[in-house]
C-alpha cells in the first residue's frame, strides 16, 4: 500500500514538473524580457493571461514600450483593452507620440478612442503633422463636383477651389463630425463669402478675403477637427449669370406683355361684335317701325283723323 502511495505521489510530482517545465519553456523568454526591461509581470501572470484568452506577448511588448518611453501603465488596463477588443499596441504607440510631442492624451481617452473605430495612432499623427483636404473632394459624394460656384452681388459667377489644413481635436474625436462636415461647411462658407462681395473683382484681387470670412465662422465646432488655414487654391470667373437672369425676367415680361396684349385684342373684337349686333338689332327695330306707319295713316284715315287738304 505505501508503494502505491509512494508510485502515485511520484506520477504527480512528475506531471507537475512536466507542466511547469511547459510553461516555463513558453513563457521564459517573456519573463526574461519583462525582467530587464522592468514591465514587472511575472510567469504567474503571463500563464494567467493565456487562460483569459489573452495573447500575453501583444501584452509584453505594449507594456515595454510604454515602460521604455516612460510612461505609467497599467497591466490590468491592457488586459482589459485586450478582451474589449482594442488594438493595444496602437493605443500605446499613440500615447507614446503624443507624450513625445506633449499633446495633452491619456488612457481612458485613447482607449476610447479606440474602441469607438477611430485610429487613434493616425490620430495623434495628424495633431502632430495637419493634413490638407480638398474642397469640394470629387471623390467624396455622389456630385463629384470639383468646383464651388458661388456669384457675387454685380452677378458674375465665381469657380473656386480650397484648400483646407487641418489637424486632430483628441478631445472631441469620439462623436465629434468628420472630414466631409468639414468639407460641406467650408463649401458652404466660400459660396455665402462670395455672395457676400458686391463685386467680382474683389474676390479675383484677394481670395484671401474669402478665406478669412469662412475661417471667422468658427465651421470645426462640434467637429473632430481643428481647421487650422483654409487657403484658395484657384478661381475662375464662369457666367454672367445676373445678365442671363435678367434676360430671361425680359423675355418673361415680354410674353406676359404680349399676352395682356391678346386679352386686350380679343376684348376689343369680342365688344366690336357686341356693337355690331345692337346696331343690327336697333335695325331692326326701325324696319319694324317703319313698316307700322302706313298702317297707321290707314287706320286714322278710317277713323277721320286724318284729312287731305
Amino acid at each position: 500500500m505505501g508503494d502505491i502511495v509512494m508510485y502515485v505521489a511520484i506520477g504527480f510530482v512528475g506531471l507537475f514538473s512536466l507542466i511547469f517545465l511547459y510553461f516555463f519553456a513558453r513563457y521564459f523568454k517573456l519573463w526574461v524580457q519583462c525582467v530587464f526591461s522592468k514591465a514587472n509581470i511575472n510567469p504567474f501572470r503571463l500563464m494567467m493571461m493565456s487562460l483569459k484568452g489573452i495573447n500575453p506577448s501583444t501584452i509584453v511588448q505594449s507594456k515595454i514600450m510604454a515602460v521604455q518611453a516612460g510612461l505609467q501603465s497599467s497591466t490590468n488596463a491592457l488586459e482589459a483593452h485586450y478582451l474589449a477588443g482594442g488594438n493595444v499596441d496602437r493605443v500605446v504607440r499613440a500615447l507614446i507620440a503624443s507624450h513625445r510631442a506633449n499633446i495633452e492624451l491619456d488612457w481612458n481617452t485613447a482607449s476610447a478612442i479606440d474602441l469607438a473605430g477611430r485610429n487613434v495612432l493616425e490620430a495623434v499623427r495628424t495633431s502632430v503633422d495637419p493634413k490638407v483636404i480638398d474642397c469640394p473632394d470629387p471623390n467624396r459624394g455622389a456630385s463629384n463636383r470639383r468646383t464651388l460656384d458661388g456669384v457675387a452681388k454685380d452677378g458674375i459667377q465665381l469657380k473656386a477651389r480650397a484648400r483646407v489644413t487641418v489637424r486632430t481635436n483628441l478631445q472631441q474625436l469620439v462623436g465629434g463630425a468628420t472630414e466631409d462636415t468639414i468639407i460641406a461647411r467650408v463649401g458652404e462658407g466660400i459660396v455665402s463669402a462670395i455672395g457676400s462681395c458686391k463685386n467680382h473683382k474683389e474676390v479675383l484681387a484677394n481670395p484671401m478675403l474669402i478665406a478669412k470670412a469662412v475661417l471667422d465662422k468658427g465651421l470645426d465646432s462640434q467637429t473632430a477637427y481643428e481647421i487650422v488655414s483654409i487657403d484658395i487654391a484657384d478661381i475662375d470667373v464662369g457666367d454672367n449669370v445676373g445678365a442671363r437672369l435678367q434676360a430671361d425676367q425680359a423675355e418673361a415680361d415680354m410674353r406676359i406683355a404680349r399676352a395682356r396684349a391678346e386679352e386686350r385684342r380679343a376684348r376689343a373684337v369680342a365688344e366690336e361684335q357686341e356693337f355690331k349686333a345692337e346696331t343690327e338689332e336697333n335695325r331692326a327695330k326701325v324696319i319694324l317701325a317703319e313698316a307700322e306707319v302706313p298702317t297707321a295713316m290707314a287706320d286714322s284715315y278710317r277713323a277721320g283723323n286724318l284729312r287731305a287738304k
